[in-house]
């Protein structure tokens, strides 16, 4: 890595040790151990060794702003839960008790899915600190999903949390019309009570095309979406999340289209695909993960080797697109490294994978983010914002 962005290394401590035993525990059963979160976040507060409340402490509290006047996002911390690990957006306010400030439910489609048939459907790769998922975007509709986050979106608020629904394609869809008719659906239904909206348009692991590999394809959604929050009286923010593996000149590409449509920020990026793994730095052989490529190799990995490349994106984002907001996701497991993102001009982080292998992984990042604000004088991340606003 260069100067600014280095890949920081966290202390191993008891608790994640016995976190690491739990993994091994729950071996043989990934998935139960993968959905188990919502039972962490839910019960934290009343076990006394978990240490979890929600952190309302004003310190690292930050508000996004936008130049086409979408309402602004409040964040009680840049620390953004992602999509996937809520997948039903029931209980939102617990996720608060493992200090995110944040969080992106779903991903949810325009109907109800089972998402992927075969078993297992995720696996944790232990030496790389790293997942390996083939889920299939399963998940309740997004009717019920936004039915639910309206039901407690002001409690999450006051929670401290900041809360975007995420929205896909239907997989399985065949006609054109009928799949942006498809998302265009969703992204409404979501947009009337989502703080902002994330438009996945990368997701490896269906078994479809990914959209964002289909040019006229992208143009056409974002086209629609514009028509539609133009004919709204109010803007809520949207995103795209994106594929981590693209070349440059397909993700400016991309970005001049998102422009383009009035878009006002990127997620970078999704999970990164199974069958491009040679070219992270892991240990982990591609044909090692054949009980998870049942699937014809359609997954893809997320955690801490994913780092160095998001920071590659996030640079030439940055760099060539300074007026699009980022939020970073990709083996974010270091409050260090968010400050350097910050220092970047990232808004937001967002994780999951960290939570398997960090116990209380967002408080732990919270603290390491305030000590070094601290280090550099800053009292509170509004002060550091005070101080270096973004051109």
């Amino acid at each position: 890595m260069n100067d600014n962005c280095i890949n920081h290394e966290y202390y191993m401590r008891v608790s994640d040790r016995i976190l690491a035993l739990i993994r091994r525990i729950f071996h043989n059963n990934p998935e139960f151990r993968h959905d188990s979160l919502k039972h962490v976040a839910r019960f934290a507060p009343i076990i006394p060794f978990m240490g979890g409340r929600p952190d309302l402490s004003k310190t690292l509290n930050r508000v996004v702003t936008f130049a086409d006047g979408s309402n602004p996002l409040h964040f009680g911390a840049p620390i953004v839960l992602a999509a996937g690990a809520n997948k039903t957006a029931k209980r939102i306010c617990d996720y608060a008790n493992m200090g995110f400030g944040g969080i992106s439910v779903g991903t949810a489609t325009r109907h109800v899915r089972e998402g992927n048939t075969h078993r297992p459907r995720i696996g944790f790769i232990e030496n790389d600190r790293a997942i390996h998922n083939s889920m299939g975007l399963n998940n309740d509709g997004v009717e019920a999903v936004t039915r639910r986050t309206d039901a407690q979106i002001a409690a999450a608020h006051r929670a401290g949390m900041c809360v975007g629904i995420s929205v896909a394609e239907t997989p399985g869809l065949t006609d054109e019309n009928e799949k942006v008719k498809d998302i265009i659906e969703s992204f409404s239904i979501a947009y009337r009570v989502a703080d902002y909206i994330e438009i996945n348009v990368s997701c490896p692991n269906t078994g479809e095309n990914r959209l964002d590999l289909d040019m006229s394809f992208i143009d056409k959604i974002f086209s629609e979406i514009k028509n539609y929050r133009d004919a709204q009286s109010y803007r809520k923010a949207v995103y795209a999340k994106l594929s981590p593996d693209m070349e440059e000149a397909h993700t400016a590409t991309i970005m001049d289209a998102l422009v383009k449509a009035g878009v006002n920020g990127v997620v970078i990026g999704n999970t990164y695909p199974t069958k491009k793994i040679e070219n992270l730095p892991v240990r982990v052989k591609y044909n090692e993960l054949t009980p998870l490529r049942a699937d014809g190799d359609c997954g893809g990995m997320s955690g801490r080797p994913l780092y160095e490349n998001m920071v590659k994106n996030v640079k030439f984002i940055r760099e060539h697109y300074p007026q699009m907001s980022v939020m970073a996701c990709g083996g974010i497991d270091h409050g260090y490294k968010i400050y350097d993102l910050i220092k970047l001009g990232v808004d937001a982080v967002q994780c999951y994978s960290v939570v398997a292998f960090r116990w209380m992984a967002a408080h732990a990042m919270r603290k390491e983010l305030q000590e070094a604000l601290s280090k550099d004088g800053f009292k509170t991340l509004a002060d550091y914002d005070s101080k270096n606003p973004k051109g």
